[in-house]
C-alpha cells in the first residue's frame, strides 16, 4: 500500500499531463486550420474592416506620370499604403457585405477554435504590399487571420514583422482542465509576467501559441481608372 501510494501520485501526474498537453496539441493544429480557412475566405470576400479602399489610389505623382495600370512596385510610394486590422466581431458596420462575410467566416471556423473562443478572438489584418496591385486596380493587400485573447491576461504578441506600428493584441489563454494545474501551482509554477496559475477555483492558464496565417487577396476584378 505504501509503494502504491508513492507511485500512484507520479502515475496520475504523467497521465493528466498527457491528457492536457494532448488537448493543447489538438487545439494548436485545429486552430491553425481555422486560420487557414478564415484567411482563404477573406481573400475572396469584401474587406471585413472599415476604411479599406476598394481600389489602389495614387499616392504621389499625376496621371501623366503614373497612369492607371502602373504597377505599385514600379516605384516606392506610387500607391497609397493602407493598413487596417479589426476583430471578426467588429465588421464594417456600413457594409452589409462585410457583415455577411464576417458571419460566414466565423460559422465555418467556429468548430475548429479552442473552447471558449468567439468571433472577438479572431483578428483580420489587411496590410499593403507594394508587390501587389496597380494604380486604379482592385486593392489587393496581404490578409492575415490570427487568434488573439479578449484581454491582456496571458501577455501580448510580438510586433508584426515589417509593420512595427501594427496593433499588438493580447495572446489567447489556454486553460488546463485537469488537476495538473493545481499540482503545477503547488510546485511553484508561477509565471514571471503574472499569468494566473490556478487558485483553487480557476484552472491555470498559459499563453496559447501565436498562430497566424497570411495570404494575398485575389484580384478578380477589372479595376477602375485611377
Amino acid at each position: 500500500m505504501v509503494e502504491f501510494a508513492v507511485v500512484i501520485a507520479l502515475f496520475l501526474l504523467i497521465l493528466f499531463a498527457i491528457l492536457d498537453f494532448g488537448r493543447l496539441g489538438y487545439n494548436w493544429v485545429s486552430t491553425e486550420k481555422a486560420m487557414q480557412r478564415a484567411t482563404r475566405i477573406a481573400s475572396v470576400r469584401p474587406p471585413i474592416c472599415a476604411n479599406i479602399p476598394l481600389h489602389h489610389r495614387r499616392e504621389e505623382g499625376t496621371s501623366a506620370e503614373y497612369p492607371a495600370g502602373t504597377l505599385c512596385s514600379a516605384n516606392n510610394g506610387i500607391c497609397q499604403q493602407v493598413n487596417r486590422s479589426c476583430r471578426l466581431s467588429e465588421p464594417n458596420a456600413a457594409s452589409l457585405e462585410a457583415q455577411a462575410a464576417a458571419v460566414e467566416i466565423f460559422d465555418l471556423i467556429e468548430p475548429l477554435l479552442p473552447q471558449g473562443a468567439t468571433s472577438a478572438n479572431v483578428v483580420l489584418r489587411y496590410n499593403y504590399d507594394r508587390n501587389l496591385g496597380f494604380v486604379g486596380g482592385p486593392y489587393v493587400p496581404n490578409i492575415t487571420a490570427e487568434l488573439v485573447g479578449a484581454q491582456n491576461v496571458c501577455g501580448t504578441q510580438d510586433p508584426v514583422e515589417g509593420d512595427e506600428d501594427a496593433p499588438r493584441y493580447p495572446l489567447f489563454c489556454f486553460e488546463f482542465m485537469t488537476p495538473l494545474s493545481a499540482l503545477a501551482s503547488t510546485a511553484g509554477a508561477a509565471n514571471a509576467d503574472g499569468i494566473p496559475t490556478g487558485d483553487g477555483t480557476n484552472a491555470a492558464r498559459i499563453p496559447f501559441p501565436d498562430i497566424s496565417v497570411t495570404l494575398p487577396a485575389e484580384d478578380m476584378n477589372l479595376g477602375t481608372r485611377g
